[in-house]
């Protein structure tokens, strides 16, 4: 990682330029067929009536969905007025934040790699995983809160290298509280920020340092000089309560005892133990695995044809991110590398976190946030050394041929037979 900047400033207008057509290119890829099904499927349920709920002239009582921030359904609602109470004004909001999020791992790679290859690269197995391209085309509330949160990602690994860092940290910190006002797990990178920044300035008021340091390392004694307390504070606290904050006004005004039952609400909805037994719930530490996905929709459509969207992963992405991890924790432990201590950090807090929660009902598209950065593990190892550049490439190749290979169980629009169904589900615990 470079000193002053990630990306040389006489680049920024082509790197601007090239996520502009990454957004194009993956917004009109996941607007292909999204008013199919019809008709809500899985948490549609959920989450578009609490949407319509906010467009009228008064806000009915009892709030639908009050577990949840309200940022993510006032997007629906907005789109809802603009497109009508449709399939496309449901599922467009989903569609915009998808190709956000492809285009904000472009912006990690950039930052971490400094080469607008490896970045390129990093956006494409991000689409390639399946999670994100499913989770765009729904309407729930999880893609906008990873969005945010890879923004403010991005954001934090461009300044993390930086003599002053302020102006980005305080941008990723005003992201995080988006995140956060989306669904309240976009708090955890914002503790990995937290957490990464307390404990640099910590090794640093204890005067360490390492012998033989170098500037890639991940800790340096002269990292951030004029990075106050009060700058800390600022970007990591108001920044995100501002931005989180901001989002209740058009509901609760400015009533302070309104906003604070809300958070109570969300807080005891949110950590309240959960019955198990739902039929698509997994655990923590499978996820990773891909052992039990979640069907969001199986319909027949006609004879021996059905509909399916399973959101499930890509097992050529995340199955070979895992030893790409491996890999980056390696080089973390012998070398200090800092890219690779960010890529596991950003892996870590938001997958880790949920096994500190108090909740048994848990879900394979929890992971989505750590299975998306999980990407930059993947181009780390594959340009890592002397590795020639055509390996990065054809492992791109590969991902996408895995992806399209999925393609009749993830889009409804084009339909499979039962057997192709059958025969794509690889395992019994898939089923």
């Amino acid at each position: 990682m470079r000193e002053s900047s990630s990306v040389p400033e006489k680049s920024a207008a082509r790197s601007a330029v090239i996520a502009a057509v990454i957004f194009i290119i993956a917004h009109l890829a996941l607007l292909v067929g999204i008013t199919t099904p019809e008709k809500f499927y899985f948490d549609e349920v959920h989450y578009v009536p609490a949407a319509r709920q906010m467009l009228e002239p008064v806000m009915p009582s009892p709030m639908l969905n009050p577990m949840h921030p309200p940022l993510a359904k006032q997007l629906i609602a907005v789109s809802i007025r603009a497109f009508g109470d449709v399939p496309l004004g449901w599922r467009y909001p989903g569609v915009l934040f998808g190709a956000l999020s492809i285009v904000a791992m472009y912006l990690c790679g950039l930052a971490l790699f400094a080469a607008q290859g490896p970045a390129i690269a990093t956006a494409l197995l991000a689409f390639f995983n399946q999670m994100v391209f499913v989770q765009s085309r729904i309407a729930m509330l999880d893609i906008f809160s990873l969005s945010f949160g890879l923004l403010a990602v991005a954001a934090f690994m461009h300044g993390f290298r930086q003599a002053r860092p302020h102006r980005w940290f305080a941008l990723a910190g005003l992201a995080f509280g988006l995140s956060a006002a989306c669904k309240w797990s976009g708090l955890f990178p914002l503790a990995v920020c937290i957490v990464i920044v307390a404990v640099i300035r910590l090794m640093q008021s204890w005067r360490t340092q390492f012998a033989d340091g170098n500037a890639s390392d991940w800790y340096r004694p002269g990292l951030w000089p004029d990075f106050r307390s009060y700058h800390f504070a600022a970007c990591f606290v108001l920044a995100p309560a501002v931005g989180y904050l901001a989002t209740f006004v058009p509901l609760y005004g400015l009533s302070l005892p309104d906003l604070l039952e809300a958070q109570r609400r969300i807080f005891s909805d949110n950590t309240t133990t959960a019955i198990a037994g739902h039929t698509y719930m997994s655990s923590w530490p499978s996820w990773p695995f891909l052992v039990r996905p979640v069907w969001y929709l199986f319909d027949k459509v006609a004879d021996d044809r059905i509909a399916a969207v399973v959101f499930l992963g890509n097992p050529v992405v995340l199955w070979a991110a895992l030893p790409a991890l491996a890999v980056c924790l390696r080089d973390w432990i012998v070398t200090r590398r800092a890219d690779a201590f960010l890529i596991l950090s950003f892996y870590a807090g938001p997958y880790l976190a949920w096994a500190l929660l108090p909740r048994t009902l848990g879900f394979l598209y929890y992971y989505l946030p750590a299975a998306t950065l999980a990407s930059l593990a993947l181009v780390y190892v594959l340009r890592r050394g002397n590795s020639p550049r055509w390996l990065l490439w054809a492992f791109v190749a590969t991902a996408g041929a895995g992806f399209a290979a999925m393609l009749p169980i993830t889009v409804a629009f084009v339909g499979t037979s039962m057997e192709t169904f059958v025969r794509l589900m690889l395992f019994q615990s898939w089923i």
